[in-house]
C-alpha cells in the first residue's frame, strides 16, 4: 500500500489541495520532497504542503521553505519584478538603472519608486557578466615633482574628490593608480577587465604624451583627460578656457596701470595650457599697444621651487617689469618668495597674479589674486563624459569658463 492510498483511506478530507503530488510519498528528511506546485503561488503552496504533512502526522515546525520550480519561498527580486511593479518594460528598467537620459522624468520616478518599495539591489557581478563591463573606472594620476613625498599636484586634489563622489553617485567603483610619465601607462586596462575606461590627470610634456594617447585611441580604449581642448587632439578632454583666463588676468593688470608683465611658465606647444594663458595675456596687452616680451618670459613647471627659481632668473636678466603673471598658483607662491628676498614689495613694486585658485591662495602674504578653475565641475564632467562614451552615446570635449578672483597681491 502506498502512502497516498493510506491517506485516502484514513482521511475523509482527501484529496489534498490541488497541486500537491503525494505519489512519491512524504519524506521526514530535513529537506522536504519536491511537490508539483506549478499552479500555486508561494503562499498556497506552503499551506498545501503543511496540510499534506498534517495528514501524515508529521511535524511542520521545522519547515521554513517551500520549493517550487527550483526556487525558494524567499525569491530574489529581479529587474523583471521592478518592471511589473512600475508598468514598464525590463529594458526601460535597465536604462533607468544605468542613468540613461533617454527615459522621461515620470517613467524614471515610477521605476525608482518600485526599486525602493521592493528593496531591489543591483547584482553587480551578474550585470558585469551580461554587459562585459566591470563597473569600474580607472583614474591614472601622473606624479608631479613636489617638496614632500606625495608627488601630487595640489591642484588635482579637489578634482580627485569630485571624481570619487561622482563615481559613487553613478554606482561605479574607482581604481586610482599613480603613474610615472616614463612608464608604459597606456597598457590596456579594458582587456584585463580592470576598468571600463580611463580618466587621465596630468601629463608633463604634451608632445611626448600625445603618442601614448594615440595608442589608446588605436586600441579602442575609452578615455577622457583633463587638459587643453585642441582641435587635432587624440581622444576627448575636459579643460579650462586658458586663453580667456590669461586674457582676463592681463586685462586686470593693464587696468591697474601695469604694462611690463612678466610670464613665469612654459610658452610653447609642449605645454599648451600654459601657452594659451601666455597668449591670452599677450592679447590683453596688444589691445593697449603693448606685447609680452621674450626677456620677461621664463619657463617653469608647476611647483613652488620652479616658481622661486624662475623669478630669480627673471631678476638676473635685468629686464624691467612691474607685474608677474604666473602660469599656476604654485609658481606664483615661489615667485613671491623670490621677490621678497630681493627686497621687492608685492603689490607696491610688483603686482602678482596666479592661476588655479588653490586653497593656499587665500593665505599667502598678501593673499593671491588668481584665475579660478572649477575643479568640482571638472571632476563631474570627466566621469559623466566617460560613462556616456562607455555607453555608446555621442560625446565631445568640453571647455569650462575661467573667472578672476581678485585679492591683494595685484594691488586692486
Amino acid at each position: 500500500m502506498t502512502p497516498s492510498t493510506a491517506m485516502q483511506r484514513s482521511n475523509p478530507e482527501w484529496p489534498p489541495p490541488r497541486g500537491v503530488d503525494t505519489a512519491g510519498g512524504l519524506s521526514t528528511s530535513p529537506t522536504p520532497s519536491r511537490f508539483d506546485c506549478r499552479s500555486l503561488d508561494v503562499a498556497h503552496a506552503d499551506a498545501a504542503l503543511r496540510q499534506a504533512f498534517a495528514y501524515k502526522g508529521l511535524h511542520t515546525a521545522g519547515m521554513s521553505q517551500v520549493h517550487y520550480l527550483g526556487r525558494s519561498k524567499k525569491t530574489k527580486i529581479t529587474s523583471l519584478d521592478i518592471a511589473h511593479r512600475a508598468g514598464v518594460s525590463q529594458a526601460t528598467v535597465s536604462r533607468v538603472l544605468r542613468g540613461s537620459p533617454l527615459v522621461n522624468a515620470e517613467t524614471r520616478r515610477r521605476v525608482e519608486d518600485a526599486v525602493r518599495e521592493l528593496n531591489y539591489k543591483v547584482d553587480r557581478h551578474a550585470s558585469s557578466l551580461r554587459t562585459q563591463r566591470s563597473g569600474t573606472l580607472a583614474l591614472l594620476l601622473f606624479e608631479d615633482p613636489t617638496p614632500d613625498e606625495s608627488h601630487i599636484n595640489p591642484f588635482f586634489l579637489s578634482m580627485v574628490g569630485s571624481i570619487t563622489r561622482a563615481c559613487a553617485r553613478e554606482g561605479q567603483d574607482l581604481l586610482i593608480s599613480f603613474q610615472q610619465l616614463s612608464d608604459d601607462w597606456h597598457a590596456d586596462y579594458e582587456d584585463s577587465m580592470k576598468a571600463d575606461g580611463l580618466i587621465l590627470l596630468g601629463y608633463g610634456d604634451y608632445l611626448a604624451y600625445t603618442g601614448k594617447l594615440e595608442k589608446l585611441v588605436a586600441q579602442g580604449t575609452r578615455f577622457v583627460r583633463w587638459g587643453a581642448v585642441l582641435h587635432d587632439q587624440p581622444g576627448l578632454s575636459i579643460g579650462c578656457d586658458n586663453f580667456n583666463g590669461g586674457r582676463i588676468a592681463g586685462e586686470h593688470l593693464v587696468g591697474l596701470g601695469r604694462r611690463r608683465i612678466a610670464f613665469l611658465g612654459g610658452a610653447s606647444s609642449h605645454c599648451p595650457e600654459f601657452f594659451d594663458r601666455f597668449r591670452g595675456c599677450d592679447a590683453a596687452l596688444r589691445e593697449v599697444g603693448g606685447a609680452m616680451e621674450a626677456i620677461l618670459q621664463v619657463d617653469a613647471e608647476s611647483s613652488e621651487e620652479d616658481g622661486f627659481a624662475a623669478a630669480r632668473e627673471l631678476l638676473a636678466r635685468g629686464g624691467a617689469f612691474d607685474a608677474v603673471f604666473a602660469a599656476s598658483d604654485l609658481i606664483a607662491v615661489g615667485a613671491m618668495r623670490a621677490l621678497a628676498d630681493a627686497g621687492l614689495r608685492v603689490p607696491e613694486d610688483i603686482a602678482v597674479v596666479g592661476f588655479d585658485d588653490l586653497p593656499m591662495a587665500r593665505f599667502t602674504s598678501p593673499p593671491l589674486t588668481t584665475v579660478f578653475q572649477d575643479t568640482k565641475r571638472a571632476g563631474e564632467l570627466l566621469v559623466e563624459t566617460l560613462l556616456r562614451q562607455i555607453g555608446g552615446e555621442q560625446t565631445q570635449s568640453i571647455t569650462l569658463p575661467a573667472s578672476l578672483v581678485v585679492r591683494k597681491s595685484s594691488g586692486a
